[in-house]
């Protein structure tokens, strides 16, 4: 039912640790781990598992594009390798995708300290973009625990589940993002088509952010020149941000 997709990029113990999880989950029915740098590696000898190598290191999006053009599963989840299930968190997206009739959900994500990230957010605009570099709201979108599905703008790469056909429509994410936005972008392009994402408040993931664009130069120019490319794509073109009709957060901005 589900084709799972993980880029390892120096990751391996993460990985070893990931897929054994996700194997134990009778919805992964594929498994495309891709190694976009030399590294030992060491995975289960299972059918279910496809190992792709890259001659050179690709950006996320070319990646998880590369590794869906060898899905066969109705369903594709590209997965970040830092990624640690809270038990299976499958059923209950598959069911909010259903329940929302929606092309793309992702769960709630948890810092290892079991803090809320801000995984799921408005769209950014240029005030909003100010606001936060002066200490202002981050643009996260708020929900209660009470809330089953929510309805925010987009929702981060760390944890996607796609409907492939719909994934295939859209052209999957834009390769010209080397790293960062491809997520807001491609979110921003299942909106601007009039269909529905939707987070799923009771499926839970555990991240363990990096944050390298705070600490490397070369991670915070990507980050850069990804937001200028996404604010130059989608310059005034934004949908507005859903207003909760009993369906999800507050949607309000």
């Amino acid at each position: 039912m589900i084709a799972v997709s993980i880029v390892s990029h120096g990751h391996a113990p993460l990985v070893q640790d990931l897929v054994p999880a996700l194997l134990a989950c009778p919805e992964v029915a594929q498994i495309l781990v891709t190694r976009n740098l030399p590294e030992p590696l060491e995975l289960p000898p299972d059918g279910r598992i496809t190992l792709i190598d890259n001659p050179e290191p690709r950006g996320f999006g070319r990646n998880h594009n590369q590794a869906f053009r060898q899905c066969t599963q109705p369903l594709f989840c590209p997965l970040n390798p830092d990624i640690q299930l809270q038990g299976n968190p499958f059923p209950l997206l598959v069911a909010g995708l259903e329940q929302a009739g929606a092309v793309l959900a992702a769960p709630l994500v948890l810092n290892p300290r079991g803090q809320a990230e801000d995984s799921m957010r408005h769209f950014p605009r240029l005030f909003s973009l100010l606001r936060k570099a002066l200490g202002g709201d981050d643009g996260r979108y708020h929900c209660s625990p009470a809330q089953a599905l929510v309805y925010p703008d987009w929702v981060a790469g760390m944890c996607m589940l796609f409907r492939s056909e719909a994934y295939a429509r859209l052209g999957g994410f834009d390769e010209a993002y080397f790293l960062y936005y491809e997520d807001v972008d491609i979110c921003a392009r299942i909106r601007r088509q009039g269909l529905a994402l939707v987070g799923v408040t009771g499926a839970v993931v555990i991240h363990d952010a990096r944050r390298d664009s705070h600490r490397q130069w070369r991670y915070l120019r990507w980050h850069l020149a990804s937001l200028a490319r996404y604010l130059c794509r989608h310059w005034g073109r934004l949908p507005r941000s859903r207003v909760d009709g009993g369906e999800g957060g507050s949607g309000q901005r």
